[in-house]
């Protein structure tokens, strides 16, 4: 066993402290990377305090890893010692089951091992990347393209492919209207890359405040969902809605703003449930649909469709010793866009 330092969350909603802990032995299919960067999404914070039950503790947060590969097993035949690489969501799934077949491993009938607070297939808790190192198997492991800096990449592995894959999968792009619900960690990345698409793209946001962001970042048009006037003005106005905020919101008024045939994308997860309206959605045949990151090859084509396009997430890099604060600090909305851990500051 590897003896490793990281960060942990003990219970539920305790501070996080350093924490000694062991990670497997490097198997002949694994790499062992070293940790440089690792960043802070906002469901690290909901697994923490356990807001939507099933944390697994210790916990050592953190799935937007980015680090260099120092050691490889026997059999590797994917990468080599000095690669710099990452790590997202998952680590494992069942690799049998036809989404994995698929190359779908997030939807894995058999429920994809979480890069923390999951269990492997030895029964152990995984632990996450607010950590010195991480040994995973090869076939879990991302290309960091040279054209991204590790810290701007860092939270593309959450960030950033959960707001890609249903834009490819739904297939944004010129000619369409996108609005962004929701302009923090996921929308900045979703409008980032629908524009990158060649999609004419809306924010809508609670905050007058994150109007010139919208603008910097590359959107066309920017409203105040404070308003009623906003769902007056742009109602039956866009072909696609992807709605990245976590908060409790009513979808209804939203679906509103779809035209016939308009989708409306989760990818926000609030902790208490909605009302759905059955009329807005039958009168325009309109679909209500959700989405959670994607799988390896795809997390891989967004990377390489990142550094295309010059496109990293707008982060904010701490030492880990400022971990309890930052989390307070995402929850006032005080980050534009992201925190990232510079795992230096560990050592």
């Amino acid at each position: 066993m590897l003896p490793t330092s990281g960060y942990a969350a003990l219970t539920a909603n305790a501070v996080l402290k350093p924490f000694s802990f062991e990670r497997r032995d490097v198997g002949d299919h694994d790499v062992l990377i070293t940790i440089t960067h690792c960043g802070i999404c906002h469901s690290d914070i909901h697994q923490a305090r356990d807001e939507w039950g099933g944390s697994l503790f210790p916990m050592v947060p953190g799935h937007e890893i980015v680090g260099t590969v120092a050691t490889v097993g026997s059999a590797v035949k994917k990468w080599l010692v000095g690669d710099r690489v990452g790590v997202g969501c998952f680590v494992d799934s069942c690799r049998t089951c036809p989404a994995c077949r698929e190359g779908l491993e997030q939807y894995c009938e058999a429920g994809m091992v979480l890069t923390y607070s999951g269990r492997d297939k030895e029964d152990r808790i995984t632990q996450g990347g607010y950590s010195t190192q991480l040994v995973v198997d090869e076939q879990y492991v991302v290309r960091i393209p040279d054209g991204l800096s590790s810290a701007g990449a860092a939270p593309l592995l959450c960030a950033g492919i959960t707001t890609y894959s249903p834009l490819r999968h739904w297939g944004v792009g010129k000619y369409h209207k996108l609005a962004v619900v929701g302009l923090g960690g996921l929308g900045h990345m979703a409008v980032k890359i629908a524009k990158a698409l060649g999609t004419e793209v809306t924010v809508l946001s609670t905050s007058e405040s994150k109007r010139k962001d919208a603008e910097r970042l590359g959107a066309a048009d920017f409203a105040v969902t404070a308003s009623p006037q906003t769902f007056t003005k742009f109602q039956r106005r866009f072909d696609f809605i992807l709605d990245t905020v976590s908060a409790p919101h009513d979808y209804n008024a939203y679906i509103n703003l779809l035209k016939t045939d308009g989708t409306m994308i989760l990818v926000g997860v609030p902790d208490k449930p909605t009302l759905l309206e059955a009329f807005p959605l039958i009168l325009h045949r309109r679909r209500l649909a959700g989405s959670v990151i994607g799988g390896i090859r795809e997390t891989q084509a967004m990377l390489d469709f990142c550094a295309e396009h010059r496109i990293e997430s707008d982060v904010e890099v701490i030492p880990i010793q400022q971990v309890n604060e930052a989390y307070k600090r995402v929850l006032n909305g005080d980050v534009r866009f992201r925190f990232v851990i510079d795992l230096a500051s560990l050592k």
